[in-house]
């Protein structure tokens, strides 16, 4: 007697089959699900083999790459820091020192999606310039800033520990950008920020103001109606300064100091200081404007740094005065490649207005440590600094700090094992404003070699794994291997202003594990492969760094350097 066929039933059993199927191939590597097994970052930039450290010395900037636009605060002896991440995933990079020249990241503030709505966002989009600040009336932390992303705008988030994770966003019903917060000693609590002029009083481009509000700690929102005006334009509006921006409150014996940056963030950015007796102003400035600033200096000097400000100040262990800022290290064709990056610099207080020592001059590379302080950047989980090497074999079950995101986390795309990391690739190609599966870290110098070991076989065309150097979705060099007939190749790709073109493409075995290399020189990059552990040979010659700088880019992040597989590739080999 015959059996009638359960179809459900059927295709249920081979919907399975398959399933287990694909899943036993991926485990054995035979699907374009790419293992990468090491990455070796090495800083090769000649100023730190000319300016050795000394034993009581450390090198600047502290924060290497793009970590931009830093606030700092301090409870007793712990100091925390966080920058500007914009459309990275996670969100806004915290760091923890006891003594201001040894950092450890200790996490990101915001690093759930709940939090960090970037997933749409361009790269420069997302979070600017957060601010840290502690509370010691209510023993709270809170992290200040502006989102551009979502429907957020400006928003908190608080903590009792930061060691332990951040609350949900709280949105803030004030426009404009850069907001800080301010705690008085009679308990009450104010929120500064920059602002447009009021509708129909705009004097000129780039005429910014900064207001101030009240804010509610039971509520954490700024009190209706009690905001106003108390810095127009700057300095001296009838010079029409631009960009007043980047406010912090700070009091010291009985007087409110508020502290702005002043010109925009390039190559006119200065640090300005006013003064009140009131925190609600009027605010009066010093007539020694500007406190910091590399705007005045030769345009030729020697191991330039540039574009110094956008700072906040923190009393050091010593009970000396310090300040963190942003600034740049252009590469030898003054293209910024790097990115924004934080210094410190110590703070001359003992007169009426904080001045930061030698911030008028050219900056030095090195900096003397506060008294009693050693040097352990590089060691024992501190940031390093200076050139080193950051060696990654992917063996940890958590991903190192370091390794970042675009628009969304990595743990949607990455897993750990036995042979290093695999990625499951996302059907989005890196030109897209969309979460990529690309895993990055930070270009950190201006010459540099960055080494990544993969096992990879794509599928098809569409199919393609490698290394990836970025600046956004519209400027970027992609070195990766596809697929073209039954051929493997090496291919790549430049890609400026989102339109895409094939430097070169070579034929390659992929039954070994491949090496791919990049190498930057100041401007001049190359890009390397090596098959079967033989030595490497370069693919495509020299090329032009142009469109991994903001100068051609625009934008506000430095060059990131990622590891990247999609199923949507559009680099197709010659």
């Amino acid at each position: 007697m015959k059996r009638k066929m359960n179809l459900p039933l059927l295709l249920t059993t081979l919907s399975l089959l398959f399933t287990l199927t694909g899943i036993n191939a991926q485990k054995k590597g035979t699907i374009n699900h790419p293992d990468f097994s090491e990455f070796v970052y090495q800083g090769e930039d000649p100023v730190y083999r000319e300016y050795p450290l000394q034993s009581d010395e450390f090198y600047n900037p502290i924060l290497q790459g793009c970590y931009p636009d830093p606030s700092i605060t301090r409870k007793g002896n712990d100091y925390f820091l966080v920058t500007s991440s914009f459309a990275m995933f996670p969100g806004v990079p915290i760091f923890h020192s006891n003594d201001l020249v040894n950092w450890k990241q200790i996490g990101h503030v915001l690093d759930r999606k709940s939090q960090l709505k970037v997933h749409d966002s361009g790269i420069s989009a997302g979070i600017y310039a957060p601010a840290i600040k502690y509370n010691p009336y209510n023993d709270t932390f809170y992290m200040i800033t502006t989102q551009f992303a979502g429907d957020i705008g400006n928003m908190v988030v608080k903590t009792k520990d930061p060691f332990k994770g951040w609350s949900e966003v709280q949105k803030l019903n004030f426009g404009g950008i850069d907001p800080s917060l301010f705690f008085d000693d009679n308990g009450k609590a104010y929120v500064i920020h920059n602002d447009a002029p009021d509708r129909g009083k705009e004097r000129y481009e780039g005429h910014r103001v900064i207001k101030i509000w009240e804010y509610d700690l039971e509520k954490d929102q700024v009190i209706p109606g009690t905001n106003q005006i108390i810095v127009d334009g700057g300095v001296d509006i009838t010079q029409k300064p631009i960009w007043i921006e980047a406010p912090h409150i700070y009091k010291k014996n009985g007087t409110y100091y508020l502290m702005c940056a002043e010109g925009g963030t390039g190559d006119w950015h200065s640090e300005v200081i006013f003064t009140s007796d009131h925190p609600k102003g009027p605010y009066r400035p010093a007539a020694s404007n500007p406190i910091l600033s590399q705007r005045y200096l030769d345009p030729d000097r020697e191991n330039k740094v540039d574009w110094a400000g956008h700072a906040d100040l923190v009393e050091g262990p010593d009970g000396k005065y310090y300040g963190v800022f942003l600034a740049i290290r252009p590469n030898a064709e003054n293209r910024v490649n790097i990115g924004r990056e934080t210094f410190i610099l110590p703070v001359d207080w003992s007169g009426k207005y904080p001045v930061f020592e030698n911030g008028l001059i050219p900056l030095e590379p090195k900096q003397k440590m506060p008294q009693g302080v050693a040097n352990m950047t590089g060691k024992e989980g501190f940031f390093p600094n200076g050139n080193f090497i950051f060696r990654e074999n992917f063996r940890s079950p958590t991903l190192d700090y370091r390794w970042i995101g675009v628009r969304g986390p990595r743990e949607d795309f990455v897993t750990s094992g036995k042979r290093g990391i695999t990625f499951t690739p996302f059907a989005v190609n890196l030109k897209e404003v969309a979460p990529t599966s690309t895993l990055f870290y930070r270009q950190q110098h201006n010459n540099f070699t960055a080494t990544a070991t993969m096992q990879y076989k794509p599928q098809s065309e569409k199919d393609l794994a490698g290394m990836v150097c970025y600046q956004s979705e519209r400027f970027y060099y992609l070195f990766g291997i596809t697929k073209k007939g039954k051929q493997d190749y090496l291919v790549l790709q430049r890609t400026e202003r989102g339109s895409s073109k094939i430097v070169a493409s070579v034929p390659i075995d992929t039954n070994n594990p491949v090496s791919l290399q990049v190498t930057a020189n100041g401007n001049d990059y190359r890009f390397n492969y090596a098959t079967g552990g033989i030595r490497f040979e370069n693919l495509g010659g020299t090329l032009s760094g142009d469109i991994l700088s903001t100068n051609v880019a625009g934008g506000f992040t430095g060059t990131l350097i990622g590891l990247h597989a999609t199923t949507k590739n559009d680099a197709q080999p010659e």
